[in-house]
């Protein structure tokens, strides 16, 4: 199983950037989809995540309102729409995937790094 990030990079606050994660290796629209994403020196934490059938939706409170999480299970591919960047969503952003509801994230990506400068 691969989950591979792209689409990080260095942004003005304010700006916005569209993260991608290409699965393989697993069916895909079997997994629920999850967004992280960890700061220097801070724990990793919650960011988005999104259902098998892409239904349900849930973002923690710090991105709500600026964060859009998607999937297209035809492309095996989960996407990450972040606008109005902060300087505090400045991290290491990983997609990863979950088979059974509730449980532990099965699968992680290697991460993209995102920079938001003020």
């Amino acid at each position: 199983v691969q989950l591979v990030e792209s689409g990080g990079g260095l942004v003005q606050a304010g700006g916005s950037l569209r993260l991608s994660c290409a699965a393989s290796g697993l069916t895909f629209n079997s997994f629920s989809m999850g967004w992280f994403r960890q700061a220097p020196g801070k724990e990793r934490e919650f960011v988005a995540r999104i259902t098998r059938n892409g239904i349900s939706i849930y973002y923690a409170d710090s991105v709500k309102g600026r964060f859009t999480v998607s999937r297209d299970n035809a492309k095996n591919t989960v996407y990450l729409q972040m606008n109005s960047l902060k300087p505090e969503d400045t991290a290491v952003y990983y997609c990863a995937a979950r088979y059974l509801s509730g449980g532990a994230y099965d699968y992680w990506g290697q991460g993209t790094q995102v920079t938001v400068s003020s």
